[in-house]
Order: C-alpha cells, then structure tokens, then sequence
C-alpha cells in the first residue's frame, strides 16, 4: 500500500487513526498494540508473502538483541557479546544479500563466465534496506549500551511503524521510544491539523510536481536505452529532470511520513533540508536523505575512521589535525573511509553496478570536496572574501556534479548511462526543433553548429518549463520545515536552522482558516491526480 493511493488515503489512513484514538480512551498499550497490527495489515497490503519474510528476521534480531543485553557490562563477557554483534550483523547483511541482491551477483557471474544458471526467483520484501539499517543500528546501540531496556512489543513497533516502514525515514529506537512511552494516543487538533498539512503538501509534491515531470524524462532514459543518440539539452533534461524528479518525489514521500507519524502525536527526523540548495557535495549530504548519511556516518565512517587513526598511532604516524596534514594521513584517514562509506551507500541503494558506481562517484566529489577545504585554508586568507565568490561558483558546482551522477543512477543499462554522459559532454552535438527557432528567423544562424530537427516543439517547450519551474521552487522558495517551524513539524527541526532559517510572519503555519483553504487545495488537486501514471522509486530499496 503507497501512500499515494485512494485506498490509503479514504481508507486504512482514517481507520488506523479511529482505531488509535479509541484504543487510547482505554490505554497506551492497546493504543501502541493497535499500531503494531495495523502496521503489519500495511506492510502485507503490497503481498501478504511480505510478512511471512521478515516475522523471522524481527525474532532473530530481538533475540540477538535480548542475548546481548543479557551479558551485561561484565569485562569477562566482552568478547561474547562482540561475537553476538557481529553475528547479528552478519545475519541481517546476508538476509539483505538474499533477497536484494542474490539476482545480481547470479547474473553478473552468469555474464562474466559465459553461463545461463538461474539460482532462484526471489521477492524482493518491500523497504527491506530501510528495516535492515534500522535493525542493524538497533543492535549497535544495545551492544552500546544506549539501549538500556525493550521489549518485543517495543520492538516490533519501532520497526514497523508504517509512517517510516517503506521508504523512511531511518530512525533510532531512542529517538522514537522516549515518544511512544509518552504519547497521549487521544485525538489532538493541532497535531492532527499540523500532520495533514505536512501530508498534503508531500502529497501534492510527489504527484503533481515529480510525477508530472517523470513523464517528460522518463521517456528520454527509455529512448538511450534503445539506442537512440542523445544531444546536449536532451541529455542534460534527461539529467536535471530526473534530480527535479527524485527530489519533489523523495522529500514528499518523507513528508507524508512526517505528516502521518504526527497525526499519531509522533515526531519523526527531518529527512530533507532544501538539497539543491547546496553549495558544497560535503552539505549537499548534510541536506539530502540526512537519516541515511547519519546512519553511514554513526556506523560505517566513523568506527573505520577510528580504527584506522588508531593503527596510525600506534605506528607513530602522522593523523589528521593541524595546518600540516600529510597526504598519507589524509588518504588512509579520510579519502579511504570516505570512498568506503559512499560504495557501502551505492550498494544500499539497488543492486547494479550502475549505483555503486553512482556511489563511488559521491565518493570521489567528497573527497575532492575535502581535500579543496583543506587547501582553501592555505590559499586564502579573507574569508569573507572567499566566500562571497565561492559559493555560489560552489552552488553551481554542487548542483551540476550531483545532476551528473544521478544519470547513473536512473539509468537502466550501462550503455544507456554512456549514452547520455556522452550527450552530456557535447560529443552528439547540440540539437534543437526547427518549428522553435524558424519563426524568430534563427535557422539559418544556427544550422551550420545546431541539427534542426523536424516536431517535438510542444514536448521541448513543456519539457524546459516543468524544469524551469520545479528549479525555481527548489531554489526560491522556503521548504516544508521552514513554513511549519512554528509547530516543530520533526525531531529536530530546530536544529536545522544552521542550514535554513524557520520561516515567520503570514507565510509561516498556522491551524488558521486561510491556510486551512490552502491545504485543502493542494489536497484535492493531489487526489484528483492519484489516477495518473505514477512511478514507485523505492521498491528495489
């Protein structure tokens, strides 16, 4: 079941809500009991089959997670409860491996060797990646002891919290306990206004503004992967399209999970930041899908950082710190763990070496992107200076590097990828339609350097225009979090403030009649459009 869907909306949404509320007249727990049930009948909407495949994930995760807590602090036990660790780890890597990516290495050696063998047609469970991180972070921090105590009631409910079940976003167990322990599970008009807000406007930027621009781009990833020749502005539609795309698509879906969780009386973390706003790749991860980075950071980066910086010292090596950075130091302790953490994140995403060149290629820019800081401080001392005329060459920089990669990760074949890169770097020339330029008298100037094609005027027109406009609203216009500071919309939308400033005055929210007219609008043009073509991103994720 999707969000984006007329039996979710009209349906289980009102019923889960009506089930909540009145369970909660009664108590918490029967409130908190009807969630877990309800999350399960969502979960199993899509297939049924769902379930069956991840209830014995969930007992082998709590039980790892109870043997771990059981030991205790005991010195004596500290390498048994490490063996658990890892062990759960290993379990929840290789249930991942299974079901996301056994096709994928069956047919890369099928290709490499020259053979058909065909292993297993496995169903892939949905949001499987997402409940995997979450289930191997909740591991980590019991082993950590940031996790005191649980339950399996609380730990079915922090994994299959439908809100954040599919496509997150990637929550911790002690950011979202503390919540359930103290939720009111009684009906709360601002709540439930705030949440329907946030909902609608998720709603109405997944299917208005990515789903109405899908059907201009989509079509030109479908024509390179049939061979067709890409030129220029093609190529770059193709490219910034798609980034508008995923985008508009992304932070809605994360939006009407943070509108739903707070229907509930519950705050999830902010997932989006105003992305393409960037003006570095370092702050564009610090924006964009900002639980995942969080989670590589927590428990991929920084432990291999760490173990790494400790093997330096303990060989007498120079680390990192100071104006005097080596390049031994900077490689092994922040250009390895870097390139490292970003193919880990191109993995997570699909199972193609498309994404995990796509990772790869992050895992350069932020590298580049490091090693430019450092060098920064040396070359340049007026900071004020610097920064006047570096960020926005860096905005610019930023915007067109990750509008690049995302060519690989939308593509379907490598050779569809090669196709629009090389379009993208002018090899196929510049193509434009003749009926555009003929009226204003441009063909003759332009036909010695330009190949004037024959139509397409009406789809090139559209085209530019959902670009220009969907460009415009991502760097003009405030977000989501911003305009609804006031009522806190996430965990922790008051730290974002470092990136983007709350938004006050008339424009900011409030459960008032204008703004309830507002919503409502965005809510019916949303609705009208749920029978449209829609694409789902998430399902291989």
């Amino acid at each position: 079941m999707l969000f984006n869907s007329t039996e979710f909306i009209f349906a289980f949404l009102p019923v889960a809500l009506a089930g909540f509320f009145l369970f909660g007249t009664m108590s918490r727990t029967w409130a908190l009991g009807w969630l877990i049930v309800a999350s399960a009948f969502f979960y199993a909407w899509w297939n049924p089959i769902n379930v069956l495949i991840i209830a014995p994930s969930l007992a082998a995760n709590y039980l790892f997670a109870r043997a771990i807590q059981r030991l205790g602090d005991a010195p004596e036990k500290a390498g048994l409860r490490r063996v658990l660790l890892i062990a759960g780890i290993l379990f929840n890597v290789l249930f991942l491996g299974y079901f996301k990516y056994l096709t994928f290495v069956e047919s890369s050696l099928n290709d490499l060797a020259g053979t058909q063998f065909v292993i297993v047609n496995v169903v892939l469970p949905l949001g499987i990646s997402f409940i995997t991180f979450q289930k191997i972070a909740f591991l980590i921090d019991v082993h950590a002891r940031r996790v005191e105590s649980f339950t399996f009631q609380q730990f079915c409910l922090f994994v299959l919290f439908f809100p954040q079940l599919i496509a997150g976003p990637i929550v911790h167990f002690r950011e979202m306990m503390p919540q359930f322990h103290n939720v009111r599970a009684r009906f709360d008009a601002v709540s439930l206004a705030a949440g329907l807000t946030l909902f609608s406007i998720g709603l109405f930027k997944k299917v208005v503004f990515a789903d109405g621009i899908a059907s201009y781009v989509s079509p030109i990833y479908e024509a390179a992967a049939a061979g067709e020749t890409m030129t220029l502005l093609t190529a770059w539609s193709a490219a910034i399209g798609f980034t508008l795309q995923i985008y508009f698509d992304f932070s809605g879906y994360s939006e009407m999970a943070l509108g739903i969780a707070r229907c509930f009386g519950i705050k999830l973390p902010v997932n989006f930041d105003s992305p393409l706003k960037a003006t570095s790749i370092i702050e564009f991860w610090l924006r964009w899908h900002i639980t995942l980075t969080r989670f590589l950071t927590a428990y991929i980066y920084n432990p291999l950082a760490l173990w790494l910086t400790r093997r330096r010292a303990a060989l007498r090596l120079p680390l990192l710190g100071g104006r005097n950075i080596s390049v031994g130091a900077f490689v092994q302790l922040l250009a390895l763990p870097t390139i490292v953490t970003m193919l880990i994140s191109g993995v997570w995403h699909g199972a193609g070496w498309l994404f995990i060149l796509w990772g790869l290629v992050h895992g350069v820019y932020l590298v580049i992107n490091h090693a430019w800081r450092l060098a920064s401080r040396r070359l340049f001392t007026d900071k004020a200076k610097y920064s006047r005329v570096m960020r926005p060459v860096g905005f610019v920089l930023t915007f067109t590097s990750v509008a690049f990669a995302m060519v690989l990760f939308r593509s379907t074949t490598g050779a569809a990828a090669a196709e629009l890169v090389a379009g993208m770097l002018g090899s196929n020339g510049l193509s434009l339609p003749r009926g555009l330029v003929e009226p204003v008298g441009l063909a003759g100037a332009l036909e010695p350097v330009v190949t004037l094609e024959a139509g397409g005027v009406a789809e090139f027109v559209l085209r530019s225009a959902w670009i220009g406009g969907l460009l415009a609203i991502a760097w003009l216009l405030p977000n989501t979090i911003q305009v609804m500071a006031r009522v806190e919309p996430a965990l922790d939308a008051a730290e974002r403030a470092g990136h983007t400033k709350p938004l006050t005055g008339m424009f900011a929210w409030r459960p008032t009649l204008p703004w309830a007219v507002a919503v409502s609008i965005l809510a019916a043009v949303s609705v009208l459009r749920l029978s449209a073509e829609s694409e789902f991103l998430y399902w291989q994720f």
